[in-house]
């Protein structure tokens, strides 16, 4: 089988290399490119991947058989539609289900549909309801503001003061309504599904993500600093999870005719003294960095766990994982998130360790990362690698992840210091 993976960033490279451990293909390409999958996969630099036509003529000219979409540009163009018309066998979600993460307000109201308990919310339209919304509001209550469309991670923004919350809301208001809900605390905990189209699944062990800029959880939001996998939870929040979470999701999809063959992600909130969780948002793909640290994880063949999604078999597969545990560490740019500074050189990495070739080192991913015309590895964004300790334990793997990072970082370049702590320390 010969696969296309689109996309660009850390989480795309952790698929392409999911991928080249399988023994069912016979070529890998990506699209557009990524410097780390050089030793085992095609890179097509100059496809589009948010572009319908140019994906389809590159699967012409390449013989794909499947194209593989985890990222959401090309999920949000419509690239998955226009190949499934054109014939072309795709792993992604496709229009009709975009709307549970592209509209917030049709999210929520599905949660509220099928009882799975989630934020208090209430959309925003202009700024006479944003007034009305924050003079009513308890001066204690803290908020988070969101676009009512799909968004980055970090355009989001919470705060207990009504006039910054007025402030930032004013901004987003210019693209649209917005959505503002109550913050909710605890621990925040990412299950990954595989789906097909009769509504099985495969659950991918549980994540957890550290989203803000700064040690124990404060400063700006960012699209994500670093994630641990698998979580260390009490079976009574695992099944929770399932019977209020999991469970009513993959019911409500049945019903309402939303399954398809691709990944859904629920980003929850599990109280840290209840141990009650709440689903904060879906989202239609996978998420960065959750899925550099899920990957590692798992023994399947993701070629044959596609097969059975295809054949709509999916719940037939059983999880096979390595029994380890990983911590993913993400190395940013200065000036990220706000304004990343771009065209940084990043200093040779070996190549044993661009190509995760050694057990006894951290993985590494590369997000925005290009080579120039030298061939010289250099800064294109925000979150450029993502560093992956692999070990029996969280705190090993948090060892072997932070072992490497200040030897392959760049001028500038900075990344937290905490992740895993929190599971590890008294």
């Amino acid at each position: 089988m010969k696969i296309l993976v689109l996309g660009s960033g850390a989480k795309d490279h952790a698929i392409a290399w999911w991928f080249s451990q399988s023994k069912l293909i016979d070529g890998l390409f990506y699209a557009p490119s990524n410097p780390g999958v050089e030793g085992y996969a095609v890179n097509l630099p100059q496809v589009d991947p948010s572009n319908g036509e140019q994906v389809y003529e590159a699967c012409r000219q390449h013989d794909i058989d499947l194209v593989f979409i985890g990222t959401e540009n090309p999920i949000f163009a419509g690239v998955v539609d226009y190949l499934e018309k054109k014939g072309q066998p795709t792993f992604g979600a496709p229009g009709y289900a975009i709307k549970l993460e592209g509209d917030r307000t049709f999210s929520r109201a599905f949660m509220k549909r099928h009882g799975i308990p989630c934020p208090q919310s209430i959309l925003i339209k202009d700024e006479d309801q944003l007034e009305s919304f924050l003079s009513s509001k308890d001066p204690s209550r803290r908020i988070i503001l969101k676009t009512n469309t799909m968004s980055p991670s970090r355009s989001l923004f919470e705060s207990t003061c009504s006039s910054t919350l007025r402030s930032y809301a004013k901004t987003l208001l210019k693209g649209g309504p917005i959505l503002a809900e109550s913050h909710v605390s605890g621990l925040a905990v990412s299950a990954t599904l595989l789906l097909d189209k009769s509504g099985g699944y495969l659950e991918l062990p549980f994540s957890s993500d550290y989203t803000k800029s700064e040690e124990n959880e404060t400063g700006p939001a960012t699209g994500g600093m670093g994630s641990i996998c698998p979580i260390p939870l009490r079976s009574f929040t695992l099944e929770s999870l399932q019977k209020q979470i999991i469970e009513p999701t993959i019911k409500g999809l049945r019903e309402e005719g939303l399954c398809y063959n691709g990944v859904l992600t629920l980003s929850i909130i599990v109280d840290d003294t209840t141990q009650s969780p709440t689903l904060v948002d879906y989202h239609v793909r996978f998420n960065d960095p959750a899925t550099q640290a899920i990957i590692p994880t798992v023994e399947n063949d993701i070629v044959s766990l596609i097969q059975l999604m295809l054949d709509n078999r999916i719940s037939e597969a059983r999880l096979q994982t390595n029994n380890k545990s990983t911590v993913s560490v993400v190395l940013a740019s200065k000036g990220y998130p706000d304004s990343p500074e771009l065209g940084v050189e990043l200093s040779p990495i070996a190549p044993l360790v661009k190509a995760n070739c050694l057990d006894s080192m951290p993985m590494l991913f590369f997000g925005a990362v290009k080579k120039d015309e030298d061939g010289v590895l250099k800064t294109t964004g925000g979150r450029c690698l993502t560093v992956v300790g692999c070990a029996k334990s969280i705190m090993e793997a948090n060892s072997q992840a932070y072992s490497i990072t200040d030897s392959i970082a760049f001028p500038g370049s900075w990344y937290r210091k905490d992740i895993g702590n929190r599971f590890f320390e008294s």
